[in-house]
């Protein structure tokens, strides 16, 4: 309700400027005829023909996309009157490069792009406050809206005793491939591609654990919430046992640490469907103080553990790119961002999907080669374990096992000068 207030003394347009044009930027455009003074300048797009043909299905008309500046490169719109960048590439290794250039250029941006996040998003952040400027989580992705929820228990007194999401996950999705994935989803190949523009990577790597590791890796670099000591573990729970069971194992449940990060399953182990799952919705869980605090969780009907310690809140759905206007306006009328990161506390580690042998090509998240595992920043440093987001055309020099971790050593790395100066950074603050 504030920014809305704010949003109607404001005179001159929002003009922002798209990096990629796919699922998450179609769902934005499809709420753009209804947004107050956002005005889209610039869409950067390898594809420009595909791009505008995305417009047009998100519901633009002929005119409005006539009005856009449709470029395949950032350096042909980086110059142009843009408040804020929206990277949303997906691709780590580019992201980067495009974030730490509009960065420079003193300019705004908001990462879509989460894998770029937790592969340098510590140095992203810190580049932009030495610049003055905002870098930015996506509101619509989970990660954004899990820290408006820790925020909100923050700012009220609450300590944050777990956070994080739910999935659709099971062990034999780990090997989940771009080939495979579709049968899992339920859809057929045409459906999900040609009807829904629906890329079989990127929804791989929800369903192989991959976006789970990432998002949580997110959240944990975002918040200072700890990392599991073992990866993420899953847990199959409906909404109302998050309370009783996300609290730590020597209060009878599941987790390591009072204040740490956990997905879980809408299934289990069988694939049968949690009655209350949380497939597509986040939560946090909080703690009571002291008895009165207790006595309230009690009188209000809040859900609780036995104790009546612990309670929790969670949102059934995210809305995906649907939301995005929230942190467009967030950053143009307040000058915030809808999450950030301010800690190096994790990495997401890759291991190999099946046997790899020298001179094989890994291809990234979500793809035929590598998962991702959530570990500490910490071990990832000592052990030079390979980061999933350098994974996408990194070369084997060694055969390596399945499910064995590869590390940087194993691989040939041909990376961009932003992307070594990111890590290097990152790897000084441990």
């Amino acid at each position: 309700m504030f920014l809305n207030t704010k949003l109607q003394s404001r005179e001159k347009p929002i003009k922002v400027a798209f990096i990629g044009c796919g699922k998450f930027v179609s769902m934005f455009l499809a709420q753009y005829n209804q947004l107050q003074k956002i005005t889209i300048d610039t869409i950067v797009d390898i594809n420009i023909d595909n791009a505008k043909k995305n417009c047009l299905k998100s519901g633009l008309i002929t005119e409005t996309v006539n009005k856009i500046n449709f470029v395949t490169s950032l350096d042909e719109a980086i110059d142009r009157d843009v408040e804020v960048f929206i990277e949303a590439t997906g691709n780590p290794i580019i992201g980067t490069v495009h974030a730490v250039k509009i960065i420079k250029n003193k300019r705004h941006v908001i990462l879509v792009n989460v894998e770029a996040d937790v592969t340098c998003g510590k140095y992203l952040a810190d580049l932009a406050k030495e610049n003055n400027v905002i870098c930015s989580m996506a509101y619509g992705d989970q990660p954004s809206l899990i820290m408006e929820q820790i925020e909100w228990a923050q700012l009220n007194g609450f300590s944050v005793v777990c956070a994080g999401k739910g999935t659709k996950y099971h062990p034999d999705f780990e090997y989940s491939t771009p080939d495979t994935v579709w049968g899992h989803y339920g859809l057929s190949k045409e459906r999900a591609e040609i009807e829904s523009g629906m890329n079989p990577k990127m929804f791989n790597s929800f369903l192989c654990g991959d976006k789970s590791a990432i998002e949580m890796c997110a959240v944990s670099n975002a918040s200072n919430l700890k990392c599991p000591s073992n990866g993420l573990t899953f847990p199959p729970i409906g909404v109302y046992d998050i309370a009783k069971k996300l609290i730590p194992k020597e209060e009878g449940g599941l987790i390591d640490y009072e204040g740490q990060v956990e997905v879980i399953s809408s299934i289990d182990l069988n694939q049968k469907d949690i009655p209350n799952n949380l497939r597509w919705g986040v939560y946090i869980v909080i703690k009571a103080q002291n008895q009165y605090v207790k006595n309230c969780f009690k009188d209000y009907g809040m859900v609780t553990d036995v104790s009546g310690s612990y309670s929790a809140i969670w949102r059934p759905y995210h809305y995906i790119g649907l939301e995005l206007a929230q942190s467009i306006y967030a950053i143009a009328l307040d000058q915030k961002a809808t999450g950030q990161t301010v800690n190096y506390n994790a990495d997401v580690a890759a291991y190999a999907k099946k046997y790899l042998k020298v001179g094989d090509r890994l291809d990234g998240e979500g793809g035929f080669c590598a998962r991702g595992k959530l570990i500490t920043s910490k071990k990832s440093k000592q052990e030079n374990i390979l980061p999933l987001g350098l994974t996408d055309n990194a070369v084997l020099k060694k055969d390596i096992n399945k499910d064995e971790v590869i590390k940087i050593d194993d691989v040939e790395l041909n990376l961009p000068k932003e992307v070594i100066e990111a890590r290097d950074y990152q790897y000084n603050l441990i």
